[in-house]
C-alpha cells in the first residue's frame, strides 16, 4: 500500500501514529493563572543534549501548551508502568482550570528551578524553561524547553546509570495501543 497524506489513506484509522512508534510519553505539568495542569503527550521527545532541550506538541486549545506559553515553564514527568491508569485519567477532556493532579489523586511536589508542580515520585522529572514555540500547519504548537533541573528517583539508579527496567516506561504505539518497556539490550555502534 502507498498513499499520499493529502489524498487520504482509506483505512478506518490513521496509520501514521502507529508507524512512528513506540513514542515516549511526556506527562506535562504546568502552572498558570488558571491553576495547575497535568496531561500526557505522546508527541514529546528530547531534541538535543548540549544544551539539553526537550519538546512537546499539543493541538489547538491544549491547556498545557497555553499554560507553558503563559508561564514560560513546564515540567516533563516520566510515566512508569505503575502510573499508567493515573496517566490515562489525566488525559480526560476537562474544563480549563480543572486540577488534574486532584482529579486523578496524583501527589504533587514543587519543582526546584522553576515555579511549576511536578509528579511526586515520578521516575524522573525534567524542569524546563520555554525557549521557543512553533505553530505548525493544522494548528499544533510545538513547545521547546531547555532543561534547567532533573529529578531522578533513587531506586531508578543502578551502577551509576538511570535504569528504565526498574520502572518500565509507558510508550504510545498508536491508535489506543500502549506498551511497557520490559526488556532492553546493549548495542554498540560499529567502529
Amino acid at each position: 500500500m502507498f498513499y499520499r497524506p493529502e489524498d487520504g489513506h482509506g483505512l478506518p484509522r490513521n496509520p501514521l501514529p502507529a508507524v512512528v512508534s513506540p513514542r515516549p510519553i511526556g506527562w506535562i505539568s504546568t502552572r498558570a493563572a488558571s491553576g495547575d495542569n497535568l496531561a500526557p503527550f505522546s508527541y514529546f521527545n528530547a531534541v538535543s543534549n548540549e544544551p539539553p532541550i526537550v519538546m512537546f506538541s499539543g493541538g489547538p486549545g491544549a491547556d498545557s501548551v497555553a499554560n507553558a506559553l503563559e508561564s514560560g515553564v513546564y515540567a516533563v514527568n516520566i510515566v512508569e508502568r505503575a502510573a499508567w491508569e493515573a496517566m490515562n485519567a489525566t488525559s480526560a477532556l476537562v474544563d480549563r482550570g480543572v486540577d488534574e493532579f486532584a482529579l486523578a489523586g496524583i501527589p504533587r511536589a514543587e519543582c526546584t528551578t522553576i515555579d511549576c508542580p511536578r509528579v511526586d515520585g515520578a521516575p524522573a522529572t525534567l524542569e524546563c524553561r520555554v525557549i521557543r514555540d512553533l505553530v505548525l500547519p493544522g494548528g499544533y504548537t510545538v513547545v521547546f524547553g531547555q532543561v534547567t533541573g532533573v529529578h531522578l528517583r533513587d531506586d531508578c539508579l543502578r551502577e551509576g546509570r538511570f535504569d528504565v527496567t526498574t520502572y518500565q516506561p509507558v510508550a504510545r504505539l498508536g491508535y489506543l495501543d500502549y506498551a511497557f518497556v520490559e526488556q532492553v539490550f546493549p548495542l554498540k555502534r560499529p567502529g
